[in-house]
């Protein structure tokens, strides 16, 4: 148990919800059905059971905790992995009732723990605002458990039980226990995920924005199994998140920071400018990552936008003629905007979009009036800000002019592709691939190494273009980016449309070295900030080229890592060992054989699992700044496997 040894200055979650509350108990509890669908299909209900389905029971867990921080009434949670690959989340709130439930006859533990729609959340009177899946997760987190235990601290006592794949085993044991709260542990089942092995960084992210997005609130993070510890509490909140998210560029003002509430819906904003090219906008309800916005991100965009039209007249300098867009108004901005909602609508399952239609409204109306009276009150940086998105929108109008430019010269023209694309024979997008190859000579063993039949070869010529320190205008005039858009068929950014797309795997097959990372990571660049919706359908790959040939006779294998060498050489005693610096140094058969044939290649597909943790990557790596790249380098210097020394 987690004793409440330091409070925070104010709550971390101010408003109605921290007021009186009624009663907590067995009562609260509604229950809408059962655990035995949850075990047959367990990724309708937590997405995948790859790791980051894993993942997904602990968020589970810790929203729990964090529905308790938002009525204010927790101020510390403890995520712990422990050694023997279980893990626990404990919390100083109220605690799970306890007493017997009046329907069921049993504790109201055990209905949440066992029954499935199970919880406190229905009738908005115990919690006026919450997240998680309303009730579902702690029971599906027992489900896929191969055991479980539930401990609760309430006046005096503490309750415990023991599951094991959600059913009960054990009766609800009472024995003395000072202070108060919920502590879940948990052992995954390993018949259902394909791993049980917790990954600390992702936790760790996830946990850190939670901390940020629920000001003063402390979580704590412990890995048992390599002893790190961190600890995440931010009393600025949001405005502290947005720093955090710039900290690798240069900002050309402080944050602004909005808090206001209407009609029960509470609305926080910040933002910061900085003299980057790329947006960088987050939007979140009830502390969930909407990931495809709604109305809430839609109400700030309009917001942003009337503000800096009205304000372009006074501190534009006499260039108050250009109309600004929304996309202007966003150029160089980072920002976080979060509201809490007594009754969300969420469109689809994944909840990554908000349909409250009412929230555009209300954060529109309130985040005009406080961005005004801010320009007004600090004309240095309202006019920063203005020359920016002014600028922008010079630029965007320069990049749409050489977009109708090079149209007209059949360069993004789908219907005239580029003269050294070797096409394949299939028009059905689904059955065609393009491989995007690091140079002209690994491009010709690709050609003839290739199945005409589905595979396309696209060559490319050192390397490309680092979109992140260029603007649109300067991007379309890069030779081989402009080629990789031909090719795609597809248009970029604001223009892209994926059915158009003329290849449904697109594979960046690059030298097994440093240059090659860099190109594959300069590739990467261009596509997360122009195709990103590529990326989120699936469509981009990285091959995987072999490091060395062991050959002895007539005998070959290949190795794709240090260890998979040592382990050939232990096969074949005295064989001679090839290391491959380049693609181009194998033939087109080997080529085939490892690295392009369907039934014997490795291809790494290009997901993104948290856009804000991709977004501070891609920031940091390809960036201006040196020295939070210096400082990620020393960071995770450990973890490169291959180096050229």
């Amino acid at each position: 148990m987690v004793e409440n040894s330091e409070t925070p200055s104010r709550n971390p979650v101010s408003g109605n919800n921290a007021q009186s509350k009624p009663g907590y108990g067995a009562s609260s509890i509604q229950v809408l059905g059962g655990l035995d669908a949850v075990r047959k299909r367990p990724s309708m209900y937590i997405g995948t059971t790859a790791i980051r389905g894993l993942h997904h029971l602990v968020f589970e867990a810790v929203d729990n905790s964090i529905d308790e921080a938002m009525i204010g009434e927790c101020t510390t949670v403890t995520v712990v992995l422990h050694a023997d690959g279980s893990c626990s989340v404990e919390d100083d709130g109220r605690g799970i009732p306890t007493d017997i439930h009046p329907k069921f006859g049993v504790s109201a533990l055990e209905i949440v723990m066992t029954k499935l729609h199970a919880g406190g959340k229905f009738d908005r009177q115990t919690y006026k605002v919450s997240g998680g899946l309303h009730g579902v997760g702690i029971s599906v987190v027992n489900a896929l458990s191969t055991k479980t235990i539930a401990s609760v601290r309430r006046e005096g006592i503490l309750y415990s039980q023991t599951y094991e794949r959600g059913l009960k085993a054990s009766e609800v044991l009472e024995t003395p226990g000072a202070g108060k709260g919920t502590s879940i542990r948990f052992w995954p089942d390993a018949e259902i995920f394909d791993t049980v092995e917790f990954q600390y960084e992702p936790l760790m992210t996830r946990l850190r924005e939670l901390a940020y997005l629920n000001k003063g609130l402390r979580i704590i993070l412990r890995d048992e199994r390599s002893a790190k510890e961190e600890t995440f509490q931010y009393q600025g909140g949001i405005k502290e998140f947005v720093v955090f998210l710039n900290r690798s560029r240069q900002s050309l003002h402080p944050c602004i920071a909005v808090e206001k509430e209407q009609d029960g819906i509470q609305v926080e904003a910040a933002m910061q400018y900085n003299d980057g090219y790329n947006e960088a906008v987050f939007s979140f309800a009830n502390n969930i990552n909407t990931h495809e916005g709604g109305t809430h991100l839609t109400g700030f965009k309009s917001a942003l936008t009337r503000v800096l039209n009205t304000f372009a007249e006074k501190y534009g300098n006499g260039k108050s003629e250009t109309k600004l867009s929304s996309d202007d108004a966003r150029e160089g901005l980072t920002a976080i905007i979060s509201v809490r909602i007594p009754e969300p609508q969420f469109e689809g399952q994944t909840k990554t979009k908000l349909g409250n239609s009412n929230v555009k409204g209300i954060v529109d109306s309130l985040l005009y009036q406080e961005l005004s009276t801010f320009f007004n009150e600090h004309p240095k940086d309202a006019k920063a800000i203005i020359e920016k998105v002014l600028s922008s929108a010079h630029a965007r109008e320069a990049a749409r002019k050489a977009r109708d430019l090079a149209r007209r010269k059949s360069v993004l023209d789908s219907g005239s592709l580029p003269g050294k694309l070797a096409d394949c024979q299939a028009k059905d997008p689904a059955k065609a691939e393009l491989f995007l190859v690091e140079g002209d000579s690994a491009g010709g063993s690709a050609k003839q190494g290739r199945d005409k039949a589905f595979q396309a070869i696209l060559p490319l010529r050192g390397k490309i273009l680092n979109v992140e320190k260029a603007r649109l205008a300067k991007m379309m005039q890069n030779n081989e980016i402009a080629t990789i858009i031909t090719a795609l068929g597809a248009g970029i950014h604001d223009d892209f449309n994926a059915a158009k797309l003329r290849y449904h795997k697109v594979i960046i097959m690059c030298d097994a070295d440093t240059d090659g990372n860099h190109i594959t990571t300069l590739i990467l660049t261009f596509f997360f900030r122009y195709m990103r919706e590529l990326i989120d359908r699936g469509h981009l790959y990285l091959a995987q080229p072999p490091l060395y040939l062991v050959h002895k006779g007539k005998v070959k294998k290949y190795a794709f890592s240090e260890a998979e060498k040592e382990a050939h050489l232990k096969e074949l005693p005295d064989g001679g060992v090839q290391r491959y610096k380049g693609l181009g140094e194998m033939n087109p058969d080997q080529l085939w054989d490892t690295t392009m044939a369907p039934a014997t290649r490795v291809l790494k597909q290009v997901t993104i699992e948290d856009a804000i943790e991709a977004e501070q990557v891609f920031s940091v790596l390809m960036g201006e700044q040196v020295e939070p790249r210096r400082e990620f380098i020393q960071d995770n210097a450990h973890l490169a496997l291959n180096l050229d020394v």
